[in-house]
């Protein structure tokens, strides 16, 4: 399958890039950017071709991967999948609901394959963890923590204007929820969403067996702070999401994976683009709350 990169920011150079290249079902076919140089300027470092017309990059290709930021992946998603191209898409799938069911009617209509990286559900132990509690069932509660200090020198992500428009709820919660969902269900309603510190957000959902759940989302908290950790508790105890000491390219490199099978049988993935669709329903869902809450 050729695929061919939009996008070169960090997050394609660190994650993007090196999966595509190093993946034994894909031909690496080029990349387009918003910033012309870099194209070229990443493109060199691959050997591959740099694209000044988007449009022909798809002409060129079987399939699309998107490291934009979400405002700019949805639209370029419709285009790739009107252009008949399978989907490696990243999350959130879109910032708004109208945007993120156009991608999903796109991709429909074509009848192409769309995959989003929602990074934990392609890392090997806690895939595993996952499948295996959403067969046990039974589950009463749970509580879910993404904490991260991204603000800081230190950070590639630290100058991102969406991050810093958008906070945790947009960037982590994607994260959070695509954890709970195939364990707990669907949500049927957001109970509670209020702020904490600087951009830190508490939710309270619940669930469509009749589980809640608590989530704690922030990319402000202090370096020390920092980690992601989900509990469960229910019939058959308590039990902790693995923590998985893979990156994100052989998790990225999965999620290739998943596109290339999605694409060769017709099988839709779990995570699709209309999962993602239900997370930034959700998402949506949280922000309305939150921009009711005066605490």
């Amino acid at each position: 399958m050729r695929i061919g990169l939009l996008g070169t920011g960090p997050w394609a150079r660190a994650a993007y890039a090196p999966a595509l290249a190093g993946h034994g079902s894909l031909e690496f076919t080029g990349v387009w950017g918003r910033r012309p140089a870099a194209a070229v300027e990443l493109a060199e470092e691959y050997g591959v071709r740099a694209y000044d017309d988007v449009e022909a990059l798809f002409a060129d290709v079987d399939a699309v991967a998107v490291a934009l930021p979400p405002a700019v992946q949805a639209e370029l998603a419709v285009r790739a999948a009107a252009a008949g191209r399978h989907l490696l898409l990243d999350k959130p799938l879109a910032l708004g609901v109208a945007e993120g069911r156009a991608v999903v009617e796109a991709a429909e209509r074509a009848q192409v394959a769309s995959v989003v990286f929602f990074t934990t559900r392609f890392q090997s132990e806690p895939e595993e963890w996952i499948a295996e509690q959403a067969g046990t069932g039974g589950w009463f509660t749970a509580r879910a923590q993404w904490l991260g200090s991204v603000f800081t020198d230190e950070s590639p992500f630290a100058e991102s204007p969406w991050r810093r428009e958008k906070g945790a709820l947009w960037d982590v919660g994607p994260h959070a929820l695509s954890v709970l969902l195939p364990v707990l269900g669907d949500v049927r309603r957001v109970a509670a969403a209020v702020h904490g510190p600087a951009d830190t957000v508490h939710l309270v959902l619940e669930h469509a067996t009749g589980a809640t759940s608590t989530v704690t989302l922030s990319l402000t908290a202090p370096p020390a702070a920092a980690g992601a950790d989900v509990e469960l508790r229910g019939a058959a105890g308590v039990t902790l999401l693995p923590r998985s000491a893979e990156g994100a390219v052989p998790a990225l490199s999965r999620a290739a994976d998943a596109l290339v099978t999605a694409a060769r049988t017709g099988r839709r993935h779990p995570c699709d683009a209309a999962f993602a669709l239900r997370v930034t329903e959700l998402l949506t869902e949280a922000e309305t709350l939150l921009g009711k809450d005066v605490g």
